[in-house]
């Protein structure tokens, strides 16, 4: 009877354990598998291959720089030689405030998802077609240095501001462009993790090469509708003369407001995860690439652990059996109905259904940890924003919370080449630790609360719960106990400050009550473990949060990159000296417009256009009284302005030499 309950040749032994073949196990043909998770056809080759499409392409890339380098002028270096060509191409000004971010983020974009791909890819280099497993660890070392140089132009041409880089920057965007497009079109399945991965994961690569395709036409067409200006006048100083206005511009006295409602402090609270851009003040470059790499980070490694756990776990559902089931039926997973312990229709359903949870568990906590981590990386645009702002007027103890010289080292200037990098890794680590975490916790929920709650079945949670009710009721009763014995006995009423009463009758209860505040403690120790764990990860990608206390912040590699990250951003970026120094040059320019007097400059805070004629004695006290209150309201200008107004006579003060 029992060899007939059983599917296939699966006996039943003496010992009452199930002997099966070797392969019983899900590797034999069921249903329609192949139709689930139909592999990639490994034959498709599209026209363009990749490795054709590197050997074609390098060494195009390298002759544009060549040329491209030919443009720029060397600085310091035989200037004479050469009439100083060729000289050193740099791929973007990353202090610099003006400019366009988005081709930034797009160069970089298409280089993170490379690097992503190329983390899982077997042959790690294009002209490498099999690598061996000893060879590939070094083959991915020098894909990590090619493909940098590999997309080294696409950057670089922008940075010439010239008709050639622009045209050459059409070019390669095109021709990189339509190779990925065709390629993708070609053969849009490949037999790697998933069929669809290598398509979907090369999305953000296609979106940033079409986005450069746009760009570059469009910044030639206009080279040519400027009419012989340069790119550097164009550009002009509009952020930073705009910055300089904001905060000087006069602002309505606060009123005295009334205490905020819990709706409106709930409403703030929102406000403070969602950035919103505020006149007269632009995210530093760097800051807006490192959040653009995060968001791709987020996609890359969701989409990984999507299409490496659904497919698989979908194969498990469909081809679960009764033979599967048979051993969860052993090791009391599944309830069965039958005497002997044999499972039928009900059980394998049942074993479905518990594999199609833990599909629905993946998901969900897949979700949460995407919207938690880019919740975060939202909130950290808007703490860099506040962050920015105070170290700008000088409010230095408000950010680092001890007093710090805001000026460049050699590890401050390591961490901030390394910020963009760190942001992107710790996104990475973030979301992936969230997903094991908060799957976890789903599954622990779904299998011991919602699914015993639906089949009335493996109640554990809730017997443990049931028979230690008593435990939980005395320590309920004991927290109420405390807390209104303390409320109505051992405080006085009225107006604070209030005083201690009833003393005999506290120390009573202090001491009747320490082995139960014992027990308490402990469950608040556990709470304090769960509550720091989970602030650890839903936190972990943000770097200017320390997951330490203040006293050991050195000691976590992501704040501390960040504050050194600071310290060179607004000791070499700061607005208001940018626009001060501006000043000085469009001053000292003998070709540009003379709008600007060297005492307007010299003030620093005369941004308006001033007439050619000598400013009246009116007009220069005027133009004190707001250096002084410039300076009143940022301090961190005081050593800069050390070391520029050299010229004393021009402020109505003696000449002599600035002591340090």
């Amino acid at each position: 009877m029992s060899s007939e309950l059983l599917t296939g040749s699966h006996n039943l032994d003496l010992n009452g354990s199930f002997s099966y073949d070797e392969n019983w196990y899900i590797y034999e043909p069921m249903g329609d598998l192949d139709d689930m998770n139909r592999e990639a056809n490994s034959d498709c080759s599209p026209t363009v291959p990749y490795n054709l499409y590197h050997i074609c392409l390098a060494p195009v890339s390298l002759v544009i720089l060549l040329v491209l380098s030919l443009l720029i002028k060397r600085k310091h270096l035989y200037k004479n030689c050469l009439d100083g060509a060729p000289g050193l191409l740099s791929p973007v000004r990353f202090l610099e405030e003006e400019g366009n971010k988005g081709l930034t983020v797009a160069v970089f974009g298409i280089l993170f998802s490379s690097l992503c791909v190329l983390v899982l890819d077997a042959n790690p280099l294009p002209f490498v077609s099999s690598s061996s497993s000893r060879s590939r660890e070094y083959w991915k070392i020098m894909a990590l240095l090619y493909y940098p140089a590999f997309y080294y132009p696409l950057i670089a041409c922008a940075t010439v501001r010239h008709r050639i880089g622009y045209f050459f920057g059409c070019v390669l965007s095109w021709c990189h462009c339509v190779v990925h497009i065709w390629q993708k079109v070609e053969c849009p399945e490949s037999p790697k993790i998933y069929r669809y991965y290598s398509l979907l994961s090369s999305v953000p690569i296609i979106l940033c090469l079409a986005f450069l395709s746009l760009w570059y036409p469009l910044q030639l067409v206009e080279s040519f509708r400027r009419k012989g200006k340069t790119d550097e006048e164009v550009l002009g100083n509009g952020y930073y003369k705009e910055y300089l206005k904001n905060i000087l511009a006069k602002r309505p006295p606060e009123r005295n407001k009334a205490k905020p409602s819990v709706f409106s402090r709930f409403q703030s609270y929102l406000y403070s995860y969602i950035y919103t851009p505020q006149e007269g003040f632009q995210i530093p470059l760097k800051l807006v690439l490192s959040q653009a790499m995060a968001v791709i980070a987020v996609y890359q490694v969701a989409l990984l652990l999507l299409v490496t756990f659904v497919p698989n776990i979908q194969i498990v559902r469909s081809g679960m059996t009764k033979d599967v089931t048979a051993l969860l039926v052993q090791f009391g997973f599944i309830p069965s109905e039958n005497a002997m312990g044999l499972p039928g229709d009900k059980e394998l359903e049942i074993a479905k259904h518990y594999v199609w949870a833990l599909e629905v568990c993946f998901v969900s906590s897949l979700v949460v940890s995407c919207l938690l981590t880019s919740s975060m990386l939202m909130r950290s645009l808007v703490r860099h924003r506040i962050n920015l702002r105070r170290l700008y007027r000088g409010a230095v103890v408000d950010v680092f919370h001890r007093p710090r010289q805001l000026q460049p080292s050699q590890q401050a200037l390591v961490c901030w080449m390394c910020f963009t990098g760190f942001q992107a890794a710790f996104t990475c680590l973030g979301l992936l630790i969230q997903q094991i975490v908060f799957f976890v916790c789903t599954v622990a929920f779904a299998f011991l609360v919602v699914i015993p709650l639906q089949s009335g079945t493996n109640m554990y949670l809730f017997k443990i719960a049931e028979n230690m009710w008593p435990f939980w009721l005395t320590l309920v009763v004991s927290v109420l106990a405390q807390n209104l014995l303390t409320h109505f006995c051992f405080l006085e009423r009225g107006p604070p400050p209030r005083e201690l009463t009833n003393r005999r009758a506290l120390y009573i209860v202090t001491y009747l009550l320490f082995p139960v505040n014992v027990l308490v403690g402990v469950l608040a120790g556990v709470w304090r473990v769960v509550v720091s764990a989970l602030y650890n990860v839903v936190h972990f990608c943000q770097l200017d949060v320390s997951l330490l206390s203040h006293g050991a912040e050195a000691f976590d590699p992501g704040y501390r990159t960040y504050c050194y990250y600071l310290k060179i951003e607004v000791s070499q970026s700061h607005p208001a000296v940018r626009a001060f120094c501006l000043l000085l040059l469009q001053s000292q320019s003998t070709q540009g417009p003379k709008e600007l007097q060297p005492s307007d400059i010299e003030e620093g805070v005369m941004l308006m256009k001033q007439p050619a004629s000598k400013a009246s004695h009116h007009k220069q006290n005027c133009a004190r009284w707001w250096l002084a209150y410039t300076l009143l309201n940022n301090p961190s200008l005081l050593p800069y302005r050390k070391g520029v107004l050299l010229d004393g006579p021009a402020n109505g003060m003696q000449t002599s030499p600035v002591k340090p």
